[in-house]
């Protein structure tokens, strides 16, 4: 019996995996944020000139996937939360979720260190419990994906792309779901594999 997250067919170039019926909830309960988030993904492809460009705040990547979202009416949003203890408030704000609409949280992580996930994973535990968001889902690497830039079969203009052991790829995702980094949260991860490759 498989120990990891359940992957699942689902679109065509990714390598998608299901925790909690995160899928179901969006399929059946969200249907516009479902639909949105098959047709962004499952027109997208990664062209050799946006691997290739240099790292920074936001890469030409995930720039793209959040830009094909905000066109839906998705949003980054930070929610400005608080534990009031007798009487006593606390200030607990949530850092910025990537794209948000209609109680769908979701996180672009093309090329971050990889406790960007944990930070990730915590919102998604957070928004959960306070019932403002259903499902979390996080858009990826494969670490097939990692590997294959690292081989140098592409001329990528740098030796490696940003494929270093401790960048966001799967491998690093999987054990943090697993452990509990989400609390209840379902969460539905869509990881890039080299076959959306141009």
């Amino acid at each position: 019996m498989s120990t990891g997250l359940p992957k699942i067919d689902l679109l065509p170039g990714w390598d998608c995996y299901d925790w909690r019926n995160a899928r179901t909830i969006l399929q059946y309960g969200h249907p516009q944020e479902w639909s949105d988030i098959v047709d962004v993904l499952g027109n997208f492809s990664l062209g050799k000139e946006a691997l290739a460009a240099k790292g920074g705040r936001k890469s030409p990547i995930s720039s793209a996937i959040d830009g094909q979202f905000y066109y839906r009416d998705w949003k980054e949003t930070k929610f400005e939360t608080a534990v009031v203890v007798d009487g006593q408030q606390s200030d607990s704000p949530t850092h910025k979720v990537d794209c948000f609409k209609g109680k769908i949280a979701l996180e672009v992580e093309w090329n971050n260190k990889d406790p960007f996930y944990d930070r990730d994973l915590n919102n998604f535990r957070l928004l959960y419990d306070l019932r403002v968001a259903d499902v979390g889902v996080i858009v990826t690497r494969s670490t097939a994906l990692v590997k294959w830039m690292a081989t140098g079969y592409l001329d990528l203009g740098r030796e490696t792309a940003g494929t270093g052991s401790s960048t966001t790829h799967f491998e690093k995702l999987e054990p943090r779901i697993l452990g509990g980094g989400a609390g209840g949260c379902p969460v539905l991860v869509f990881a890039m594999t080299p076959d959306l490759i141009i």
